[in-house]
C-alpha cells in the first residue's frame, strides 16, 4: 500500500521507517549534490588533474 491510499494507517512502525528513510535519502542525494557541484566547480577553475599523457 502507498501512504495516498486510504487504507494506509500511520503507525508507528512506518513513521519510524519512513523517517530513516528520508533522512539516508536527503544524505545520499545532499552528499551527490556536493560532489557534482564541487565537480563542475573544480572543471570551471581548472583545478582538475593535469595526468594526460
Amino acid at each position: 500500500m502507498l501512504p495516498f491510499s486510504f487504507e494506509w494507517v500511520w503507525d508507528m512502525g512506518h513513521i519510524v521507517f519512513h523517517g530513516g528513510l528520508w533522512y539516508a535519502l536527503n544524505i545520499i542525494g545532499l552528499g551527490m549534490t556536493w560532489c557534482i557541484g564541487k565537480a563542475i566547480y573544480d572543471t570551471i577553475k581548472g583545478k582538475g588533474a593535469h595526468d594526460h599523457h
